[in-house]
């Protein structure tokens, strides 16, 4: 399993005390029963009908230039958003715009206007280092959604010195469906806590990524699955947590999780909130839903 420990930006130095017993890794009958409420709940339910037909990207939605960008300077401008527009943004006369799926079907959606999606872009104004866009036109990409590979309509931005455009999806997700189960309420952390976000689905679609939070009374997290024909439920929990003062540190994990066959169309659920486990980028909010 790969790890990799980020610590949150923003640390809140408080005392705090765990509230676990020492060496308790969580209650793992209670975790099962909680993953099977879950997973039943979904199975058949009006939610995975609303789910199924909708349009949930599993990728990001913006898209670096092909090979990527040249140097940490501009890594770091699209990171924190330092973008200038040189010239005019197009408009368009289209209201609605296409999901095309590898596998079959479409599904018609509303059309992000050219100025919100280079927003959404540009989050960070013009300070340096700095992104120059130079032109932005209508265009196409692919991305990896819940209903697998599809193809959607894209504003392509022209950066200087990049012979390929950054790609910005132009269709926003679906609305969310309403759970048909509510979230657990206040639980301890060793038997189990809410995922952070979903972070990629391998090519294969045999492991699935994720970012799970701990804190600085625990040894990390960790991820059990529970796969059925519908859903595949994880639920994630610290192990090793401790007696004591401690400070309440929001820390994160990237898991990788195995599972026995590929996601496919399967639905990707938390056990701790009931709902879809949600896709989006560290620091910032997800630019596909949430």
């Amino acid at each position: 399993m790969r790890t990799k420990t980020e610590r949150a930006v923003n640390l809140v130095v408080l005392l705090a005390l765990c509230t676990a017993a020492a060496g308790c890794d969580g209650d793992k009958d209670d975790r099962e029963a909680r993953a099977r409420e879950v997973a039943e709940a979904w199975e058949g339910s009006k939610a995975a009908d609303v789910w199924g037909a909708g349009y949930y990207p599993m990728g990001d939605v913006i898209q670096p230039p092909a090979g990527g960008f040249h140097g940490d300077a501009d890594k770091r401008a699209h990171a924190t958003g330092k973008f200038v527009l040189r010239g005019e943004l197009p408009t368009t006369r289209r209201k609605d715009g296409q999901v095309r799926w590898e596998s079959g079907g479409s599904l018609t959606l509303p059309l992000t206007d050219a100025r919100t999606a280079y927003e959404s872009v540009a989050r960070g104004g013009g300070d340096e280092p700095r992104l120059t866009v130079t032109a932005v036109k209508p265009g196409e990409m692919t991305l990896p959604t819940s209903r697998g590979p599809a193809t959607v309509p894209a504003w392509l931005f022209s950066l200087e010195g990049y012979d390929t455009p950054l790609k910005r999806a132009a269709l926003a997700p679906s609305k969310l469906p309403v759970p048909p189960v509510k979230p657990v309420g206040d639980t301890p952390t060793d038997e189990l806590a809410p995922l952070g976000r979903l972070v990629e689905v391998a090519r294969d679609g045999r492991s699935v990524t994720v970012m799970a939070n701990h804190g600085s009374c625990d040894d990390g997290p960790a991820v059990d699955v529970l796969e059925t024909s519908d859903g595949v439920v994880l639920s994630a929990y610290a192990v090793g947590t401790k007696d004591g003062p401690c400070t309440a540190d929001l820390r994160h994990e990237e898991l990788t999780v195995r599972l026995d066959r590929p996601v496919g169309d399967r639905i990707l659920l938390d056990a701790y909130t009931g709902r879809p486990v949600p896709y989006g980028q560290p620091n910032q909010p997800s630019a596909s839903w949430s």
